[in-house]
């Protein structure tokens, strides 16, 4: 490498060849994501005119090439000539970046896009781009090949393999149909370039629904077609909502509600001084005044999952920004005031709510609306404007505030609930640190809180030990007797134990079954659940082989799934498997008797069978076990403990969203999905799988 270093080392990139040069700057990532935001860009544009009023209808179609179409009926790009440039405003619009309508011109009060690159930039990493717009009664269309305008030479169907004569001296934006009068719009497709995005980067579907499903929620009454045209047969996927973010609230929220969903909205004004573009060509600073129009739906529900999504101007922003710390702050401190002022009612003490506390079991939308937001970076993922933070706070209080001195009943009930919520999941907080502090391995000059009825092992190996759950104290006696003591620890509880999924965090703390697994496993509940601080490697639910059974693991597997899911996550909660059937098969002389253990009634017709062939006898009547009382220790210890020889299932958690859509129609408060789910499944029941 040579030391020499001067001006004729440096290199000036004109125009697009940035974009080409350093794709990252402006989509991110050449990947798959990279390949989907480039589809954001132009999807975004569209949604924006929808915004402002223009057009209700956006069509995306991803065709079997590779490329994707995006549609809309709004007003259609300009196409009369820019003045500075000459050029038309479509060939403005995606070859000059930093060009667009929304540099504050008064052509849009809101809008997603704000840089004018975004066309640009898709424009310039595309193999071909074609444009076509609706628009004084004609259609015009241009075609680009990386950025270039020019002319595809088709013969069929277009591709971007076709000869291509870039234009020379003028471009040209060329007529190739008539539109009724008043018909307008905007019809895009392009082909990425696969020399810039990564092999294997392609349009993820389930995403593309995702966010038009998104976009739908956000603007009311807009429809949005997407048209999959990939596979065998092309398939489409319509939304359109005219309940706007209540409804999107509704869509996201898993848990049984405590509140409805309550619809917060309201404005503020701020000064921001901007540079603004005289007709001279120069820059002058401008102090203008500003609306932040913000709009919030949210409503809590009994489970502790968080989910807070927040947008500005419908563009998403995942990593938040000042909107969304002005309505965590807002929140947190006007919660805090109302817990004050019920004090004694609600036994709160002199603790303090925490941010978790009140998150715990939301779900919320934040939008705001605003002229040129603040944005940190190109991908748009934090807003940075300084006084939005104060605005959502105010708008929140106000309307909060409202809702909580409302002479409604309604209110007035949803309001006591929400604070005796989180007056309990602060107590729980609370609980869980004093539970993590003091709950470790005692050692035999210590004393110990744990549960009376605990039978602990002697190890203090974690990776090593495990927990047996045990039905009743009958099979607490013989598993005792059956177990490992030095790596095997027994809790007995008490028949079925509380359904957590109906139930609310004080009344599963409240229960003493729920509370001693808890605190036996001792690595807290909920938000707080410390998994490193788990006393056990494994925890393994050994239930009678009946229905009762079935259903006690089930309210098991419920509690674990509520309230500490990353045990499940993680592959520590099994099931025992203890066998149905004990087969004595009797050999002559004296030779002592063999013993087979089966675990459903076919595989124990399959035994009998094959012991007739063979000619051997078997004591009769075959023992069936119907519960875990019934066997001795040594068959216990055989069959269902010992390391060696038992059979475990482990519980695993492939997809938790579908998971707990199940708990919550298996174990939640609403019937009328389950009386549903019992008589459309009745014909798939096999009346032989019944234990009668």
């Amino acid at each position: 490498m040579s030391s020499d270093y001067s001006a004729r080392h440096l290199s000036v990139l004109e125009g697009l060849e940035a974009v080409r040069k350093r794709p990252g700057m402006y989509i991110g990532s050449t990947d798959s994501r990279g390949l989907m935001h480039c589809l954001w860009e132009i999807i975004d544009n569209s949604v924006d005119e929808a915004l402002a009023g223009h057009g209700n209808e956006i069509g995306v179609i991803l065709h079997p090439d590779g490329s994707v179409e995006v549609r809309d009926r709004a007003r259609g790009i300009p196409v009369d000539a820019e003045p500075k440039t000459g050029l038309s405003g479509v060939e403005v619009v995606f070859t000059k970046l930093h060009a667009g309508g929304k540099f504050g011109s008064g052509s849009y009060a809101a809008s997603g896009g704000l840089h004018g690159v975004g066309a640009s930039v898709v424009n310039a990493l595309s193999e071909r781009l074609d444009v076509e717009v609706d628009r004084d009664g004609r259609t015009w269309a241009m075609s680009f090949h990386r950025g270039e305008p020019g002319f595809f030479e088709d013969t069929g169907e277009p591709t971007p393999d076709a000869p291509f004569t870039p234009f020379e001296e003028h471009s040209e934006l060329r007529v190739v149909g008539k539109v009724a009068k008043g018909v307008t719009g905007t019809r895009i497709r392009y082909w990425a370039d696969r020399q810039i995005f990564t092999k294997g980067a392609e349009f993820q579907t389930d995403e593309l629904l995702g966010r038009a499903r998104q976009t739908a929620f956000l603007v009311p009454g807009l429809a949005i077609d997407v048209t999959d045209e990939r596979g065998p047969e092309p398939h489409t996927t319509s939304f359109q909502f005219d309940g706007g973010i209540s409804e999107f609230v509704e869509h996201l929220a898993t848990d049984a509600p405590i509140t409805d969903v309550w619809r917060l909205t309201g404005s503020g004004g701020f000064t921001e001084t901007v540079p603004v573009l005289t007709e001279g060509g120069a820059m002058v600073p401008t102090e203008l005044q500003r609306e932040c129009q913000v709009d919030i739906a949210l409503r809590w529900g009994t489970g502790y999952d968080t989910i807070v999504k927040s947008f500005v101007n419908i563009i998403a922003t995942p990593k938040g920004g000042t909107h969304q710390t002005g309505f965590e702050q807002g929140l947190l401190k006007f919660l805090r005031q109302q817990v004050e002022q019920n004090a004694r009612r609600l036994k709160a003490g002199n603790d303090k709510l925490e941010k978790d506390d009140v998150l715990a079991g939301l779900t919320a939308v934040i939008t705001v609306r605003l002229p040129e937001p603040q944005f940190e970076g190109q991908t748009k993922e934090v807003l940075g404007t300084p006084a939005a933070r104060a605005i959502v706070a105010n708008v929140l209080t106000r309307e909060l505030g409202a809702r909580f001195s409302s002479s409604k009943r309604d209110d007035k009930a949803q309001s006591a609930l929400l604070l005796d919520k989180v007056v309990a999941e602060m107590k729980s907080r609370i609980s869980a640190r004093a539970h993590k502090e003091t709950q470790r391995r005692k050692n035999a000059l210590e004393s110990s809180s744990l549960p009376a009825k605990l039978v602990d092992c002697r190890s203090t190996d974690v990776a090593h030990s495990e927990l047996f759950i045990v039905e009743g104290d009958s099979a607490l006696g013989t598993a005792k007797l059956a177990r490992d003591s030095e790596h095997q620890a027994l809790l007995p509880i008490r028949g079925k134990i509380l359904n957590v999924q109906k139930a609310s965090v004080s009344d599963m703390l409240g229960n003493a079954e729920c509370a001693s697994i808890i605190q036996v496993i001792g690595a807290g509940s909920g938000r707080s659940f410390d998994l490193s601080a788990a006393r056990y490697g494994k925890v393994i639910i050994m239930s009678d082989a009946d229905v009762d059974g079935a259903h006690i693991r089930t309210l098991l597997l419920t509690l674990f799934f509520r309230y500490m899911r990353p045990m499940i996550e993680e592959g520590r909660v099994f099931a025992a498997v203890p066998p149905l059937h004990r087969v004595v098969v009797m050999n002559p002389g004296s030779k002592p008797n063999d013993t087979i253990y089966t675990y459903s009634e076919a595989e124990l017709q399959g035994v009998l069978a094959t012991l007739k062939k063979q000619g051997k006898r078997y004591q009769d009547p075959i023992q069936r076990y119907k519960g875990l009382g019934e066997m001795d220790a040594d068959q216990l210890a055989t069959t269902t403990m010992d390391r060696r020889n038992r059979t475990l299932r482990r519980v695993g958690l492939g997809d938790a969203e579908n998971a707990g859509r199940v708990f919550e129609l298996l174990m939640g408060n609403d019937v009328a999905p389950r009386k549903e789910f019992i008589i459309d499944s009745s014909d798939a029941l096999e009346r032989d799988r019944i234990d009668a």
